[in-house]
């Protein structure tokens, strides 16, 4: 799987300027771009993305390539939602986030989402059906949602109209990456 060639391949992570989990961020990011993908950076405003190691130490700063406001999901083949308990639940207020994630569905395009990342579908109502993982805390919340909740490293869910990517916590990110690497080499369904 570490040969996979993506080159050509535009994958979209969205988050806030303060909170991300470092490494959900930069991990998947520097792989996929190592890859060959084109990797873009959107947050809420042009300003330094802050990142948190644990949800409470300071990471490191990532400059966005563009904000959340701008970013089409025309423009790419996967969105990526890192968590971070704060990056998470403030990107379920956003409204253009919200509608980014619709996009990406509505698209069947593949979303891949990450430890409080599921947060951003519940907000958007996409999880009916869905079978997904993530931190914990979220069980209930992707359950009320409609979403079948499981405990496993990595879950890759096809079924309705969208391939759904979700892992636990950043010490899935092998598993994480690898499945985000699949979703963006498999034909989505209909196709």
């Amino acid at each position: 799987m570490a040969d996979t060639d993506l080159t050509g391949r535009r994958v979209l992570a969205i988050v806030t300027n303060y909170g991300v989990e470092q490494d959900e961020l930069v991990v998947p990011t520097e792989a996929l771009r190592a890859a060959g993908a084109t990797v873009v950076v959107a947050a809420q405003s042009t300003g330094p993305v802050e990142t948190l190691v644990g949800d409470k130490d300071p990471g490191q700063s990532v400059r966005p390539d563009t904000t959340i406001e701008e970013a089409s999901a025309a423009d790419y083949d996967l969105l990526l939602v890192p968590g971070g308990t704060i990056n998470a639940d403030t990107l379920r207020q956003d409204d253009a986030a919200v509608a980014l994630v619709k996009a990406f569905a509505s698209a069947g395009a593949p979303v891949a989402a990450i430890c409080h990342g599921p947060w951003l579908l519940v907000e958007a109502d996409l999880l009916k059906g869905k079978e997904l993982t993530s931190f914990a805390s979220l069980r209930t919340d992707a359950t009320n949602a409609g979403g079948s909740w499981v405990d496993r490293s990595v879950v890759t869910d096809v079924e309705g109209g969208f391939t759904l990517v979700t892992s636990r916590t950043p010490d899935d990110l092998d598993d994480f990456v690898g499945a985000v690497r699949d979703a963006l080499t498999t034909e989505p369904a209909g196709a």
